[in-house]
């Protein structure tokens, strides 16, 4: 996935509510049984599972509905099904399903059902926000303000957000995940990076002015407020900015005259009349054979944490009163889903849910709405001594010290609401020391990787197979339509529990905008003439993955070639990379645009973000690029993106996901202090785009081991699958681009 800059399909839900036991979702082939009137050739094809009954359990463990199971086990081949076709649809041309030839090649059952569910979707219109903003001003007027800032952050701090917490794209229209919109009593701005700035374009209505922050010196939202105030009363819901940003602001705000203002409700709330209510889906268990390690040890690790910070206090001066070190409040969605192992289906791709945790030396008290709680989850609630409380009661409990006598300990990252309702005796700035432990990978979590990413890589290879055999047999396939069939795929991975983001499958012009994402109305044609970019994860129980590869269907030309080459030295030079401990990410970064750097090309997002174990796919504090001081180490997880966007015509981008390990070297200087990377993502890098007269000897050594090793593990996997074993064998096999033969005739090894 391409990753933050420098420095949706969300998860299945169904009705049912039958049960599968672990064993029919971890080992059992399902038996696929077909309808009696689907035995002749013209008559529709019926498929049921037993993991198409919705409610199942593994072990001991029950999940809720709200997550759909894969319809076979992991690598079952696919049952006889229907044709794809062309047919005329308001004079364009599709690749959709007839039943007139049975093949092994697309869509049935539940997954035609879904295909069918999709295509009645409208396209979305763009909002006229116009009324939406008049409004908006009317009461900044009421409150006396100059500005009012909408974040695309909830009260979490979360990068993705739930239906209830998108007040941003509300007001704006826009639905990217990242971006800022500033309202004046005049003006209307919206704040993005490069990855949004064409879905901005096409999103935004004519009452906004997009900022492109990056481009020419635009500046970010908080420079350009500061640089315009003076007397200037700028309003925002202290929920949705954190403490590091506030104090930002105030600090550079104060010699202007100027200051924040923080409205007892949130403006945009009062006028979104139909905003959709707080997620009241079940949470469920992550058993510990996913998670690696109990929650009553990881809550322990906190309060030695707590302890420590505690005697690392300065002692109090005479007649001094000093609140001793006693709890810690964390509002990190996902660090609150992995202390505790459990998950929710709150947020499309990310499996947390909507809650805070107070953690105290005595007690630990879970704020969350109690209808998320089954009576299995409460039980094991009680278990950990984990008291519950409403979602909302979190304001008052801080504000009234219900803990007791005790300072809390906070990072820098918190909502600002927080701060406010401990006031300043009550709380200090802390590093944030569960997400520093919830990067580092346990051994149970590194194998759970390993696994995820290699059912994960038979998807691809399946998917892939089938897409080069469509188009050599002549069909066109759109980018939705390309996604979504890999979608399908996944779906017969045994643990899959949905996408980790949204499919980024983008053909031509749409592959040089890192974060494009087709629609069914506006995908365009895969065409042969530029290279096509797929990024695409799962969502498993034993792993998140994340994977990006790049490929040519017809003929590339040169300049293609070369981009592509270099992109893909950069990849190579970050895999095989060995440094010392305490290098960082941003130390790292260069190895990844060197050669890149050569050509005078470049790109403007960072080379690899952290991600988690069924958690969020971008996860801290690790990561590859410029502004990223963290030290690596063991257990750390990272994938590795270089790219190159030639805007407006295509773009390329190889990312595979990495482990930081501990390596052993000649000279061992200074003893076991070297580190590098161990390869999780098993999915074949397309030869074709590649100069072999650009790479050196151990590169082109590195692609061929690279290829091999991916047929090597992956064959076992698929030995029920003629056309995918075909390809993925042709694909170690295959030499460096269109490489010369006899008689000096070109050979084309696609």
């Amino acid at each position: 996935m391409a990753p933050p800059p420098p420095g949706c399909l969300p998860f299945q839900r169904s009705n049912t509510s039958s049960q599968v036991s672990g064993s029919q979702l971890h080992n059992e082939k399902p038996q696929l049984q077909r309808s009696q009137s689907a035995r002749s050739s013209s008559s529709t094809a019926t498929f049921t599972s037993v993991a198409d009954k919705l409610t199942f359990k593994t072990d001991s463990i029950s999940y809720p509905s709200a997550y759909k199971l894969p319809t076979a086990s992991p690598f079952t081949p696919e049952p006889p099904i229907r044709k794809w076709s062309w047919l005329k649809h308001k004079d364009e041309k599709r690749l959709i399903m007839t039943a007139d030839h049975e093949s092994t090649s697309t869509l049935v059952g539940s997954s035609l059902d879904r295909k069918i569910a999709d295509a009645a979707i409208p396209e979305t219109p763009r909002v006229d926000t116009g009324p939406r903003l008049a409004e908006l001003r009317k009461l900044m007027v009421k409150e006396g303000l100059d500005y009012y800032i909408v974040p695309s952050e909830d009260a979490h701090q979360s990068e993705y957000v739930a239906a209830n917490e998108r007040r941003r794209a509300w007001i704006t229209g826009f639905t990217g995940s990242a971006g800022t919109a500033l309202i004046s009593l005049n003006n209307s701005y919206l704040f993005t990076d490069s990855r949004y700035w064409a879905q901005a374009t096409r999103e935004l209505d004519k009452n906004w002015v997009l900022q492109r922050v990056g481009w020419e010196g635009q500046e970010n939202w908080r420079d350009y407020i500061i640089r315009r105030s003076k007397n200037t009363k700028i309003g925002v819901d202290s929920r949705l900015i954190s403490y590091e940003v506030a104090l930002d602001f105030y600090t550079r705000l104060k010699p202007r005259d100027s200051r924040l203002v923080y409205p007892r409700q949130n403006l945009v709330d009062l006028l979104w009349t139909d905003k959709p209510t707080r997620p009241k889906d079940p949470i469920f268990i992550q058993p510990i054979k996913f998670a690696g390690q109990d929650a009553k040890e990881k809550l322990k690790e906190v309060r030695a944490w707590l302890r420590a910070q505690a005697a690392e206090q300065a002692p109090p001066k005479a007649g001094e009163q000093v609140q001793k070190i006693t709890a810690t409040v964390i509002c990190s969605l996902a660090s609150i889903a992995w202390l505790l192992n459990l998950r929710g289906t709150d947020v499309p791709f990310n499996p947390v849910f909507q809650a805070y945790l107070f953690v105290g030396l005595e007690q630990t008290v879970l704020f969350i709405e109690s209808a998320k709680v089954t009576p299995d989850v409460g039980a094991y609630l009680k278990s950990l001594h984990v008291t519950i409380k409403d979602y909302n009661d979190l304001w008052g409990y801080l504000r009234k010290w219900e803990w007791g006598d005790g300072k809390v300990l906070i990072p820098s990252s918190t909502p600002y609401s927080v701060a406010l309702m401990l006031g300043s005796s009550r709380y200090a700035i802390a590093p944030a020391f569960i997400d520093d432990r919830k990067a580092l990978k346990n051994q149970t979590e590194i194998e759970g990787f390993e696994q995820a990413y290699l059912r994960d890589g038979v998807a691809f290879v399946r998917w892939f197979a089938w897409l080069e055999e469509k188009f050599n047999e002549g069909f066109a396939i759109t980018e939705y339509e390309a996604a979504y069939r890999l979608t399908e795929y996944r779906r017969q991975n045994a643990n899959f529990m949905g996408l980790a983001y949204e499919n980024i499958s983008a053909s031509g012009a749409n592959a040089a905008l890192p974060h494009y994402s087709p629609t069914r109305h506006g995908a365009k044609m895969i065409d042969r003439v530029t290279p096509y970019l797929i990024d695409s994860g799962g969502q498993y129980l034993d792993g998140t993955c994340d994977t990006t590869r790049t490929v040519h269907f017809g003929h590339p030309t040169q300049e293609q070639c070369e981009a592509y080459t270099r992109v893909l030295q950069g990849h190579i030079a970050i895999d095989s990379a060995i440094f010392p401990e305490g290098t960082t990410g941003g130390q790292l970064d260069i190895l990844a645009r060197k050669a890149l750097w050569s050509d005078g090309l470049n790109y403007l997002h960072g080379t690899g973000h952290g991600f988690g174990s069924f958690l969020n796919v971008h996860e801290g504090p690790q990561g590859l690029g410029t502004g990223n001081n963290v030290p690596l180490k063991p257990g750390h997880v990272l994938t590795n993106e270089p790219g190159y966007y030639y805007e407006g015509h295509w773009g390329i981008r190889i990312e595979s996901a990495l482990v930081v390990r501990r390596v052993q070297t000649k000279g061992n200087f200074q003893g076991d202090v070297w580190l590098g990377f161990k390869r999780f993502t098993q999915v074949p890098i397309q030869t074709k785009m590649v100069r072999a007269s650009m790479l050196s000897k151990e590169e082109k050594q590195w692609i061929k081991d690279h290829n091999e090793e991916c047929r090597r593990n992956l064959e076992p996997l698929l030995k029920d699958d003629k056309r995918a074993l075909k390809w993925l064998r042709r694909q170690a096999e295959r030499g460096l681009g269109a490489e010369p033969g006899p008689g000096g005739i070109h050979i084309d090894w696609g």
